[in-house]
């Protein structure tokens, strides 16, 4: 796709409900769409859609082995809520196991180049399995969620990831998606409701305090983008 094209595409998507979107995108692909889901507001939302709509997007989620009870609970109900398949990808056992008697259990505390590690061992090498063979990547970054974040577009593509990308929930605000998870009565984390944000990691993700984003809660002992790798 040109540059005139990707920015054609967007043009073509502005505008339209997450379901009308995800039905575009995936006209336009023809087959290999992946959804991505870590149990978060947007990704139960986008869920909601693609099993009620029935959507040719196929689901998939990482389990970095370090989530949050409430987290692997929300995933239970999903499954059980929507009768759905979601592909689980776990981290490649070798280099796991050769981080963990080297550098320790919670060595991301101790540098930004060893909490990276973590995260492509844990998140992104899992993703690169997860990705492979696929033409377009979902997921539910939204544009409100950091000031980064809010630079990105829609539509993009990912020359790291060699995959296009898109965001049905990008120009959504959080009231948006929290009104209609209430509306279709869709199952979420209830961290939520102990004000978490944003759910990685438990070792590395704390509720906020008044006046800080969305991504402030993860890796707060770090000056950095707030970004594991998935979307750098």
């Amino acid at each position: 796709m040109s540059d005139a094209e990707l920015t054609g595409m967007r043009a073509e998507l502005k505008g339209l409900s997450p379901v009308e979107g995800i039905q575009r995108v995936a006209q336009w692909a023809g087959r290999g769409v992946v959804c991505s889901t870590a149990f978060g507001l947007e990704g139960q939302l986008i869920t909601h859609y693609i099993a009620t709509h029935q959507l040719p997007v196929e689901l998939f989620t990482i389990d970095t082995g370090r989530l949050f009870p409430e987290t692997y609970d929300t995933w239970f109900r999903t499954l059980n809520r929507y009768a759905i398949k979601i592909q689980t990808y776990v981290p490649e056992h070798t280099g796991l196991q050769m981080m963990l008697e080297v550098d320790g259990p919670n060595s991301f505390y101790q540098s930004p180049e060893n909490r990276l590690n973590c995260c492509f061992l844990r998140k992104v090498e899992p993703l690169q399995r997860a990705l492979t063979g696929k033409r377009v990547w979902i997921s539910g970054l939204r544009g409100g969620q950091s000031k980064d974040r809010a630079q990105r577009s829609q539509w993009e593509y990912d020359a790291k990831m060699h995959i296009y990308k898109y965001y049905p929930l990008f120009n959504w605000s959080e009231e948006e998606v929290i009104q209609k998870i209430k509306e279709y009565r869709v199952p979420y984390n209830p961290l939520y409701d102990q004000g978490f944000k944003s759910i990685g990691c438990a070792p590395c993700t704390r509720s906020l305090t008044l006046g800080e984003e969305a991504r402030d809660g993860r890796w707060w002992w770090e000056s950095s983008k707030k970004e594991c790798g998935l979307h750098s």
